[in-house]
């Protein structure tokens, strides 16, 4: 039997940085027809919550734990927004170039990409595909300031819930995560042409059971 090895060349992983992130406004069907190039994405920081504990008693011991849903919600930070973000973040236009606010929110996904990086080939390592579903932005502040001798762009924030979609087989989920590092180069590929587009049909969020549809077919030869 062999013997466990700690921090082995090739072993020391590492995730970093976040980068094409995609926005995919809903539909009234509660698909994600069309997705758009987030550009100026800072960062998405990914906060689950629930799966609380409360323990219960019988016989003057602890009989079992009980937990509670859990849920995935995120913060995503940018320095710029698609023109699309705008009815999810409660805006609609009243004429050209003038904007109302507290407005409907419309629900949206979001995809992005992490490096993935070994104390071996660096940031080439590989890279993560985030996938989230059934997002809503809650109003967050913006907070201008005068231009000074150290002038700051803007960074606009706004904190994320979801509701989770359905799964074959297994409990809704609001996220999904998808490691080259596992996954094939030929089942990213085919991933990333429907997210990002390629060049004959537009960008577009696959709900979760057509990912698995779509890797599992180019598995299969």
């Amino acid at each position: 039997m062999s013997t466990l090895v700690w921090d082995g060349t090739g072993n020391r992983v590492y995730e970093t940085g976040t980068s094409k992130g995609v926005l995919y406004v809903q539909s009234s069907e509660g698909t994600y027809p069309l997705g758009v190039a987030w550009s100026g994405l800072s960062g998405v920081t990914e906060s689950p919550s629930g799966a609380e504990v409360t323990p219960m008693y019988a016989d003057n011991i602890k009989y079992l734990n009980l937990l509670s849903t859990e849920e995935f919600g995120a913060t995503i930070e940018a320095y710029t927004y698609p023109e699309e973000f705008a009815a999810c973040d409660g805006s609609a236009e009243l004429h050209t170039g003038i904007m109302l606010g507290q407005q409907k929110r419309s629900t949206f996904g979001l995809s992005y990409k992490t490096i993935v990086g070994n104390d071996v080939d660096g940031s080439d390592y590989g890279y993560k595909l985030h996938l989230i579903y059934g997002a809503l932005a809650a109003p967050t502040e913006k907070a201008y300031a005068t231009v000074n001798d150290s002038p700051e762009a803007l960074t606009f924030s706004w904190t994320v819930t979801t509701t989770p979609v359905a799964v074959d087989k297994f409990k809704p989920t609001a996220s999904i995560t998808v490691d080259s590092t596992k996954a094939s180069e030929a089942e990213m590929a085919a991933l990333e042409a429907i997210l990002y587009g390629d060049g004959e049909v537009a960008a577009r969020l696959p709900l979760p059971n057509e990912v698995l549809t779509i890797v599992s077919a180019v598995a299969a030869g």
